[in-house]
């Protein structure tokens, strides 16, 4: 991390038997980690897309979330995939009953409660920056994030 002057590897045995995976960054090469349900996500580089679906799917499991990055999204999801020219699948989290976004860009808020993107668990808990989560949702009346905050159980607001 050039900002930070430090860097990091990840060494692990497969398959790999914790229940957690700490400060995943966009390097991340994708597996099956199903024994693994608290994930971090941390980068100084943008997390997009293409990212999310590969946390999706590598941690079916997964339980808890925090990402930690204030980088603004490059290529806030379009329409179509550059790869295959389809529809882009929503990304699905059917276990998640936590997600920390307290260090987040509001990108990711919105990444995250917009229901053309994300479809999040019932009775999450939501940790968040009541500031831009009140602009994400234009105040709570934004049909797009309608669903997904529906399916909140609590908020921890900062």
């Amino acid at each position: 991390f050039s900002e930070a002057e430090r860097s990091q590897c990840h060494i692990y045995s497969y398959p790999y038997q914790l229940k957690y995976y700490d400060n995943i960054t966009n390097n991340f090469p994708g597996g099956l980690f199903k024994c693994v349900c608290v994930i971090s996500l941390f980068d100084e580089r943008p997390f997009e897309y293409e990212f999310f679906l590969r946390i999706a799917q590598s941690f079916p499991f997964m339980k808890k979330l925090t990402l930690i990055n204030m980088k603004s999204q490059n290529g806030k999801r379009c329409k179509k995939s550059e790869d295959d020219n389809q529809d882009l699948s929503i990304v699905e989290y059917p276990h998640l009953t936590k997600l920390d976004l307290i260090e987040a860009h509001e990108d990711y808020i919105e990444q995250f409660l917009i229901d053309t993107k994300t479809c999040l668990s019932n009775n999450v808990y939501l940790a968040v920056l009541y500031q831009p989560l009140r602009r994400v949702t234009e105040k709570f009346t934004r049909n797009a994030t309608r669903i997904n905050c529906e399916k909140l159980r609590s908020l921890g607001l900062q």
